[in-house]
């Protein structure tokens, strides 16, 4: 039997030892294969933590990547995904909120 395709939401803090530097947030989307959703779980929690790591950038200043939190480990809406289709979906109350967090929503 195949595997089914899960969805993991997963938050990346992102420091410096750079002066003045703010602290940079990442969410990411990841697509992953399972049996079962505690599977699926395992697996991102796996990656998420495999994603640690401090490197320097270009002006020479540490940058350390922060796993922070999986925040969902979900089935994706579809389990065919050769023809593409809607993978996560998520719903909110309070759109005020949603578009301070969320910068390419006035683009």
């Amino acid at each position: 039997m195949a595997k089914s395709p899960y969805i993991a939401i997963t938050l990346f803090k992102f420091t410096s030892d750079a002066p003045d530097y703010v602290p940079l947030y990442r969410e990411d989307v990841t697509l992953l294969y399972a049996d079962t959703e505690a599977e699926a779980r395992e697996l991102a929690e796996k990656n998420f933590r495999s994603d640690a790591e401090t490197y320097k950038n270009e002006a020479g200043y540490n940058v350390t990547v922060t796993p922070t939190a999986v925040i969902d480990v979900v089935a994706a809406l579809i389990d065919d995904l050769s023809e593409g289709g809607d993978l996560y979906s998520r719903h909110f109350h309070d759109f005020e909120s949603y578009s301070k967090w969320e910068p390419m929503l006035n683009d």
